[in-house]
């Protein structure tokens, strides 16, 4: 790529050409900058950034170990990591998915596909070599099952943290240059990405940034014209969270288009193998607690975040013995999904120009996301990578995530108690909350239905678009 061989943010988006006015104005052909800072370069120092931040703002719970139940809900600094550390047997390094009578009896089984929880095992394995390797048996004899409580441990537990957090900072700068590489000549839509609030917010919560960087490498190999590659990656995706493997609809649809039924066979090919040869290992040692993932997401009721709780809530039932049971939720889910996959599928096929997979995927995670019985506030980020491509304009980026960042201040405080009326119940706060993150995700839906349908919308090819008019004006 040349010097200046990309399409500039403050020409090409009319938000932050705006704000460019009080830095002298949009970028102009004898704009000149430091040869070292290229986009890439630049990119990845801001993801840095993003990610330091994300890590002050735990820095509330880190002080105390997540100690002290209210503040992870005032200072909004809650983490799943340091509790799964010591819960799910990580403190003593058992293997996640050990049938081992004691270690059962001891602890729950990990609830995550097979991706996290290996990622979880070798973090703690870091942990205790950083830490010292103290005396695993000891803690069998210990007085309390919670072993969270003891304060010899809370030490490995900030540790943990520590190290988890600088795996999540590799994996967002790996986020970030994939994103930029996947339309060369736009590699500033991944800025969205690295500056994003939501990344910042929520990147520390799971392990959710595991999955994100499969859908992002994902991206990255498709557009290289790589189907093998692409489904060795969802496939992995997918062994550390269910939705990348919604990417295939979106492959699909592309290869339905084109008449080119090859990348499909490869892309689906390299999906299934990757996802199995993942799996192997933890479904050979402990095929019961590997399929403890399917049973406990099978047996959920509504949670946090879903249209399903607000419901539920707002009409004051207790789990309904017929439509807000676990199985109920379960079909009506998956119906209206399907229902949802095949619209996205006619809106691809009838377009007038063939869609981005990004757009596709988008569409589907989004659909999935809208239905599902549990929506945590992290779940945002299994939309970030797909978001900023499918619809690489800041204004609209930036409404979605609005809505994103008030539920994920309001899920705490509900949590916390803090929005529950004084004599007892939910808090239409809450419920206000969630709808308004609901309404926000359908707003960027629509945007990019419409530039789906109509090409001359879609920011990525409308300068394309502008160009053939022009040719086409001067050939007349």
């Amino acid at each position: 790529m040349g010097d200046r061989d990309w399409v500039d943010p403050t020409v090409d988006d009319p938000l932050v050409a705006s704000l460019s006015e009080g830095v002298g104005g949009p970028v102009g052909s004898r704009a000149a900058g430091h040869p070292w800072w290229t986009p890439i370069r630049v990119l990845l120092a801001l993801t840095a950034v993003c990610m330091a931040l994300g890590m002050v703002q735990k820095g509330n719970c880190y002080e105390d170990t997540w100690q002290n139940g209210q503040a992870r809900y005032t200072h909004m600094c809650y983490s799943d990591l340091p509790y799964l550390y010591t819960g799910r047997g990580f403190a003593e390094l058992n293997w996640p998915y050990s049938d081992d009578a004691q270690v059962r009896d001891r602890f729950e089984v990990m609830e995550y596909p097979v991706g996290i929880s290996y990622w979880a095992w070798g973090t703690a394995w870091v942990t205790h070599w950083l830490n010292g390797s103290p005396d695993l048996e000891s803690r069998y004899g210990a007085s309390t099952d919670d072993v969270g409580a003891r304060p010899d441990v809370h030490r490995e537990m900030r540790i943990f943290v520590i190290v988890n957090a600088l795996g999540f900072a590799v994996l967002a700068l790996l986020c970030t240059w994939l994103l930029a590489g996947v339309n060369p000549r736009r590699p500033w839509d991944a800025a969205a990405f690295a500056l994003s609030p939501a990344l910042l917010l929520t990147g520390l919560v799971n392990w959710d940034l595991l999955a994100v960087v499969f859908v992002a490498g994902a991206l990255w190999a498709w557009s290289r014209d790589r189907p093998l590659l692409t489904g060795i990656l969802i496939g992995l995706g997918t062994a550390t969270k269910l939705y990348p493997l919604f990417l295939l609809g979106g492959v699909l649809v592309i290869c339905l288009r084109q008449r080119r039924y090859r990348p499909f066979g490869l892309a689906a090919l390299g999906a299934a193998g990757a996802w199995l040869v993942a799996n192997l290992p933890a479904l050979l040692s402990g095929p019961s607690e590997w399929k403890v993932f399917w049973t406990f997401n099978s047996d959920r009721g509504a949670d946090l975040g879903s249209i399903w709780l607000v419901v539920q809530q707002a009409l004051d039932t207790t789990p309904d013995p017929f439509f807000f049971d676990p199985h109920t939720i379960n079909v009506v889910s998956w119906l209206f999904f399907g229902l949802w996959c095949l619209g996205v599928a006619a809106l691809g096929l009838t377009s007038p120009a063939n869609p981005r997979l990004a757009q596709l995927g988008f569409l589907i995670v989004a659909g999935f996301l809208l239905i599902n019985k549990v929506y945590s506030p992290q779940y945002v980020l299994w939309l970030l990578p797909l978001a900023v491509l499918a619809r690489p304009r800041w204004r609209d980026l930036l409404i979605w995530q609005a809505g994103e960042i008030l539920y994920f201040a309001s899920v705490w405080w509900y949590l916390g108690g803090y929005l529950a009326p004084a004599a007892g119940g939910d808090a239409g706060f809450y419920w206000a909350a969630t709808l308004i993150r609901i309404a926000a995700e359908l707003y960027l839906v629509i945007m990019v239905a419409r530039d789906i349908w109509d090409p001359r919308r879609d920011p990525v090819r409308e300068m394309s678009y502008a160009t053939t008019t022009r040719s086409k004006a001067v050939a007349v």
